[in-house]
């Protein structure tokens, strides 16, 4: 490296930044205020993403405190030493607001990190950012909010959608104002900003990242996860916040299920032999655009080429029997109201309150107003049945899983680019992520090429439960056969 050149933060990866401060090159507090110049040059100017809600005030100061202690012992203070992460605004950061996208919780801060948060701190990351999301995380395709009255804009074209709700951190990182962040996914919050932004996103299994202090939707379907530019970057991300944790005893699920290291799923020839399914049931011609049908055929080649064995078609028997199935609004009522319990005085406890205060976005107004008088889901005969028609969904994919003889199966996130902002009713989405939430799986997302102008589609691979060694390891040998991903154009290095 030539020590005169400043180090360029732009795509930088995990091994890129950690090998400057060892080189001497960058330091972590000139890492933070690159990724904070860009936020200030292009998140309310230049095409305006408006993916930030706000930036933290103490990163600089924490990013210092990790260069002292790098200087005084020679070692990084975690695995994530000086690592610029965004977090999606409905995660608790001590002392930084937490809105969950809407306007009822303006001016609420929290004393305490949640799980995840206190893991990444403990890991030597910085805390850069919280980022904006569709309002209580009810939106796939889009990014609209009440806390950001606008909306967060895709940085390979602007005029389209983030996707939703993690579309904060998928715009942000994808646009480098960060390394790496923080999503959840209950119906594909993770995998469609990951496919709408040319990121890698994991959907992990049920619990395997705590959700404590962090505002859910529906608790059985609800996951925390990563998203990142690049599989290596989304492990190391996934190594530190995976994990049991007392204050979510979903996570008991999780004993003797995670490897030391899923460092060790990175393998470039992590497709051969592996018999992978398409599910073209999900995404059949007269719903699907036809360029991004031409991407998932592509895909298909590079798999086989890269060792994998086909099965193409892979079929559910009774496939239609097990549609896409919203959230239960008494289970959604629950887990926002868990939240608002939480909350200090002066901030609603209830939806009830939300709905008579008039503090949300009018588009969620039918929704909300239904969701705050349904029923304790114990008492809700649709959560019951949903329930019921989910374990009958698993047993089916299963059992043409091991008919098939099949590992994992594939499909795109969405069947249709990008929606443009402010479409909710003219174009169809096309989502398919749908089918690894409704059966509890596990699913990841890699880049898989562009349609259109610059509009990036994301490959899907589905297996069964506490397979992420060998979703990585298939992502992986993908990614590295492939390298779709390229920086997008609006947001260029700064001079």
């Amino acid at each position: 490296m030539d020590a005169r050149a400043p180090f360029r933060v732009e795509e930088a990866s995990v091994a890129d930044i950690h090998a400057a401060y060892r080189a001497g090159t960058a330091t972590a507090r000139s890492v933070t205020q690159a990724f904070l110049d860009r936020i200030a040059a292009y998140d309310r100017r230049g095409p305006q993403l408006w993916s930030i809600v706000q930036t933290n005030p103490d990163a600089l100061r924490d990013a210092a405190a990790l260069d002292r202690a790098f200087a005084e012992t020679g070692g990084f203070v975690g695995p994530l030493h000086g690592i610029p992460v965004l977090v999606k605004d409905n995660y608790d950061v001590a002392g930084l607001q937490t809105t969950g996208g809407s306007s009822a919780l303006l001016g609420w801060v929290p004393e305490r990190d949640s799980t995840a948060v206190a893991k990444l701190r403990a890991a030597g990351a910085v805390i850069l950012a919280k980022t904006t999301m569709s309002e209580w995380a009810r939106g796939g395709f889009d990014n609209i909010n009440s806390v950001l009255p606008t909306f967060a804009r895709n940085p390979y074209n602007t005029a389209h959608a983030t996707g939703g709700s993690s579309g904060g951190t998928g715009s942000g990182v994808a646009a480098s104002f960060g390394v790496m962040g923080l999503g959840s996914d209950t119906f594909g919050s993770i995998r469609n900003p990951s496919s709408n932004n040319a990121l890698v996103g994991l959907r992990p299994s049920w619990a395997l990242v705590s959700r404590a202090g962090m505002i859910g939707l529906y608790d059985a379907r609800d996951t925390a996860g990563p998203m990142a530019r690049t599989v290596s970057d989304l492990v190391a991300l996934l190594d530190v916040i995976a994990g049991v944790d007392p204050a979510d005893p979903a996570t008991r699920e999780a004993e003797g299920r995670i490897p030391p290291s899923y460092a060790a799923s990175l393998d470039p020839d992590g497709l051969k032999g592996r018999r992978l399914g398409v599910l073209r049931q999900a995404f059949p011609p007269q719903r699907s655009d036809p360029q991004v049908l031409a991407l998932l055929d592509r895909a298909l080649a590079d798999l086989r080429r890269a060792g994998a064995i086909v099965v193409d078609p892979f079929e559910i028997s009774g496939f239609d029997a097990f549609p896409p199935r919203p959230h239960p609004l008494s289970e959604v009522r629950a887990a926002i109201e868990r939240y608002l319990a939480t909350t200090g005085p002066g901030f609603p406890k209830s939806l009830a309150e939300v709905v008579a205060a008039g503090t949300f976005h009018p588009l969620h107004e039918v929704s909300l107003r239904a969701t705050a008088t349904a029923p304790a889901p114990e008492d809700d005969p649709v959560v019951h049945a949903l329930e019921a028609l989910e374990a009958e969904m698993r047993a089916a994919y299963s059992e043409a899983m091991d008919r098939a003889g099949i590992d994992a199966f594939v499909l795109p996130v969405a069947s249709y680019p990008p929606k443009l902002n402010g479409d909710r009713n003219v174009t169809p989405p096309g989502a398919t992520t749908w089918i690894a939430s409704g059966l509890h799986w596990p699913a990841i997302a890699v880049p898989m090429g562009y349609t259109y102008e610059d509009l990036p589609s994301g490959l899907q691979i589905v297996a069964r439960p506490w397979s992420e060694p060998m979703l990585i390891a298939m992502a992986f040998g993908y990614e590295q056969a492939t390298r779709h991903r390229h920086p997008p154009s609006t947001v260029p290095p700064l001079q």
